[in-house]
């Protein structure tokens, strides 16, 4: 086997050093700023020349490793979206065992919603720091608006704005999870029947669950009784909370009770059709389908300062007092939240 040529490292590199300065151009570009060289003392400094450009649809920048091609974002995103789909196809994702897809979620469901969110009504979110970035916590809020376009809302402000990164985990009526396609979509995005049992799992398992006591008498009521909370039932969500040890986050919406303003209900229609109520609005349903479109207007959903339940003993949730003080100070600080950011609008639309 040859010896290996070992190259001394007195070599090219320390010739180059000691290599003597060539007159004109080598002095004037070791010249110090202020300085000239011999032959350019007459003369201003040399233009800096400029980067020459990469190949074709490569971006030129001053480090060859900051170039990267045009459309690399775009090739990502194509990768990213076949790796989605070869999952979705051969079923390498996962569901909890409520059917919550949190990868659907996240770079489908939510990416659908989003415009309607940012750019239609334009919500503008307050208090998020008030959920806790761990553990279980349950979100009790307002409910409105005909059809139940806040709850998702709600849904959104969490999911893209909580530093954490957390997830709202909404309780639904019986009647999402009888509708065609509206049940599967309600899975995966990670709602649940709006039970004692399946609240009190999730919030014990550290979700962030979210409840509208009012149910069908908030969505249903109308226009002239808007942002006038109803009742908010036994306070079957306190003893939910209390049990499970979690605060309570009492969440203001504005803004929703505008978008299908309710006239009037055919009370009629609505039992021949097995729903709560049908409502009557300016344009529903006396422009059909167009008069479905909600109107733009702007939100501001607010969450507020926690309500603390791991002081109470697990049999606190059995006393009736208890429940009606808790579930009365949850429904008055929403209240009062409301009538406050009424008053701070400046205009439904804007």
């Amino acid at each position: 086997m040859a010896d290996a040529k070992v190259i001394p490292f007195d070599d090219d590199r320390s010739r180059a050093r000691r290599r003597p300065a060539r007159p004109g151009r080598d002095a004037a570009v070791r010249a110090l700023p202020g300085q000239h060289g011999p032959e350019e003392t007459s003369k201003g400094p040399e233009p800096v020349a400029e980067p020459a450009p990469g190949p074709q649809g490569v971006e030129a920048g001053p480090d060859a490793a900051d170039r990267r091609p045009v459309g690399a974002g775009w090739e990502r995103r194509l990768a990213g979206g076949l790796a989605f789909l070869r999952r979705r196809v051969t079923g390498e994702y996962d569901v909890d065992e409520f059917g919550y897809d949190k990868e659907l979620t996240d770079q489908v469901l939510m990416s659908l919603v989003r415009p309607l969110y940012e750019k239609y009504f334009r919500v503008e979110v307050k208090g998020i720091e008030n959920i806790p970035a761990e553990g279980g916590a349950l979100v009790v809020a307002n409910h409105s608006g005909t059809l139940p376009l806040d709850g998702v809302m709600m849904q959104v402000a969490v999911h893209d704005n909580h530093p954490a990164g957390r997830h709202l985990r909404l309780l639904a009526a019986d009647l999402v999870f009888m509708l065609p396609v509206v049940n599967e979509l309600a899975r995966k995005a990670g709602h649940t029947l709006a039970c004692a049992e399946d609240a009190e799992r999730l919030l014990r398992a550290g979700e962030v669950v979210g409840v509208m006591p009012e149910g069908f008498k908030g969505i249903g009521k109308p226009f002239s009784e808007r942002y006038k909370l109803q009742r908010f039932g036994r306070g079957g969500f306190v003893s939910t909370a209390l049990r499970a040890g979690v605060p309570i986050v009492p969440c203001s919406i504005v803004g929703a009770e505008e978008i299908y303003p309710m006239l009037g209900n055919a009370k009629t229609l609505a039992r021949l059709l097995g729903f709560p109520y049908f409502p009557l609005t300016p344009t529903f349903p006396w422009l059909g389908p167009l008069g479905a479109v909600p109107l733009p207007t702007k939100w501001t959903i607010q969450f507020g300062e926690p309500i603390a339940t791991d002081g109470y003993s697990p049999e606190a949730a059995e006393d009736p007092m208890l429940m009606f003080n808790l579930t009365d100070q949850v429904r008055e600080q929403i209240q009062h939240t409301l009538y406050k950011l009424l008053v701070q609008r400046r205009s439904v639309f804007f």
